[in-house]
């Protein structure tokens, strides 16, 4: 079979077992074939291999290249990269593989697009503080990323709504009804800085309830934070659209795979059911049984 343009001894070795192994149709390996090779290139251009590649590598090839296209050529290349970088554990060439949380879209639905913590933490690297501007704009961002808040929940923010000493945000979400988030000690830092020194900049002495306001002294508008947004976001070299929305998935996402149970992270967002909260889950069973195997005191062998 003729190989792509970008070689790589395990995609190779990887498509002829689907080949000779599995018996898989020409035209299938074919597809898998181009589904690899795009993903080693990806993966070049960050300066890593499939043998190196990390979570948050995929995370960015589906958010980015990888996630374009209909639901099922997704879904496709989800199958696709699973099953690579399986026989990469199998054939003991890698030793834990980095697909444990990837899951196919549902046709129609596409997978909620995701920062890497990375792409997080290049945003707020571009963020100048010495401005009253750049001050509000870490306050902002890392309520965003911190609390998981909704864009009008944000610009909606009063003053009294946000709890520095106890690092709590209280805000208002859909069907007015109001949650109290807890604030990590970045936003809270963030948010005091602001309010002592840039927000009194601004107001030049007016007074007003939102927290969050213009460079005039105006309330701050959805359109204005997705305009700042998009201009830190072409800083930090990310091409694809970020959004608050797009903050809130990262939240919820990096919060569960670092371990919060479903709850809290529903409880957080303001999810009515959980239901809604399960997209951010990316488990699959491969993971929860390893989870179970490695945790629970009753799932382990009795020495003989």
């Amino acid at each position: 079979m003729q190989r792509g343009p970008v070689h790589d001894a395990d995609l190779s070795d990887y498509l002829d077992s689907l080949r000779f192994e599995r018996g898989m149709g020409e035209n299938t390996v074919r597809a898998y074939e181009r589904d690899g090779t795009a993903l080693v290139m990806f993966l070049r251009a960050r300066g890593r291999a499939l043998r190196t590649a990390q979570a948050t590598d995929l995370d960015a090839y589906f958010a980015g290249p990888g996630g374009g296209g209909a639901a099922s050529s997704v879904a496709r290349r989800v199958a696709a990269i699973r099953g690579l970088f399986r026989f990469l554990v199998r054939e003991e060439r890698i030793a834990g593989d980095p697909c444990v949380w990837l899951r196919s879209p549902r046709r129609g639905k596409p997978l909620p697009r995701v920062l890497s913590i990375e792409e997080v933490r290049a945003m707020l690297a571009h963020v100048r503080t010495a401005g009253a501007a750049g001050q509000r704009d870490l306050a902002m961002i890392e309520l965003l990323y911190g609390c998981g808040l909704r864009a009008s929940e944000l610009v909606g923010l009063r003053t009294v709504d946000v709890d520095v000493e106890g690092g709590l945000v209280r805000c208002l979400g859909k069907g007015d009804k109001e949650r109290v988030v807890p604030m990590g000690s970045y936003a809270s830092e963030a948010v005091a800085h602001y309010v002592r020194d840039g927000r009194a900049k601004i107001l030049g002495g007016r007074r007003r309830d939102e927290l969050f306001v213009n460079a005039r002294g105006g309330p701050l508008t959805r359109q204005g934070l997705h305009h700042i947004l998009r201009s830190y976001a072409r800083r930090a070299g990310i091409e694809r659209p970020v959004s608050a929305h797009v903050f809130r998935h990262s939240f919820a996402t990096h919060l569960v795979r670092a371990g919060a149970d479903l709850r809290s992270v529903q409880e957080m967002l303001g999810h009515a059911d959980v239901s809604t909260t399960q997209v951010y889950t990316h488990v699959t069973a491969e993971h929860l049984r390893e989870t179970f195997l490695s945790s629970h005191p009753r799932a382990h062998r009795r020495a003989r």
